[in-house]
């Protein structure tokens, strides 16, 4: 049986999205909204309206929100990523290909699928932690990873049982629209329900497609290995 959302896993117009270079390291300051909303941000910005405008990343990168002021609820600064572990676990591709396929046969969700964000969030390093403090293989918040029943992020099964069990639930969330989950699983289910669709953010929009491009890309090996083995089984009679 093939996954829910496989029929619109390979469709999205991937020229639509530009590529873009990852930020540098820097200190984020969370703006929590009096609906309960929150944005983390490289800085702010005071605009002459009354409004504050919030740029979610560091660098040149021209992805910002404009909030009015009397929105924000609380601004607090975020503590610096912790480290990796001081013994951080090794993992050999063929076992994270296991824990994959173990995940994704649990919420029926494609191996290759899951194996794409892997590559996207961490290229595959357990130990990986982000300029937010996202940790591990598939690169788990320690918000989310404590909701998910996630002790330990850097441990590979359990980040990948927390990242896949994420992500189903923002299949489901978003009505199987796999576009839409990716961004949300990148830049968050708020800015995805602020734009009503892929937030305009350089970054969330560059991930998307990474994702998707990556996946069609196995999907596309995947089909063509019967053939390849058909032929090399009727070169040997």
């Amino acid at each position: 049986m093939l996954p829910r959302w496989l029929h619109c896993g390979l469709i999205l117009p991937i020229a639509a999205f530009a590529l873009a270079s990852s930020p540098a390291a820097h200190a984020f300051d969370r703006v929590t909204l009096r609906n309960g909303f929150s944005y983390d941000c490289a800085h702010r910005e005071p605009l002459a309206d009354g409004r504050v405008r919030l740029y979610l990343h560091s660098g040149q990168d021209s992805s910002y929100i404009d909030l009015p002021e009397s929105e924000i609820e609380s601004v607090a600064t975020l503590p610096d990523p912790p480290p990796a572990p001081a013994k951080t676990p090794t993992i050999a591709k063929a076992d994270v290909r296991d824990l994959l396929s173990q995940a994704g046969d649990q919420h029926d969700i494609d191996v290759e699928l899951l194996a794409s964000v892997v590559h996207a969030e961490s290229d595959g390093r357990a130990n990986a932690v982000s300029r937010t403090g996202a940790q591990g293989l598939m690169q788990l918040m320690p918000g989310t990873a404590r909701n998910l029943g996630v002790k330990d992020s850097f441990q590979p099964d359990q980040n990948i049982d927390g990242g896949t069990a994420y992500l189903d639930a923002l299949l489901t969330r978003y009505h199987d629209n796999l576009a839409l989950a990716l961004a949300a699983y990148n830049a968050g289910p708020a800015a995805v329900d602020k734009y009503h669709g892929i937030p305009p953010y350089r970054e969330t929009r560059a991930y998307v497609a990474r994702v998707m491009t990556e996946f069609k890309h196995r999907k596309l090996q995947m089909a063509r290995q019967p053939s390849v083995q058909t032929a090399s089984a009727a070169a040997q009679r």
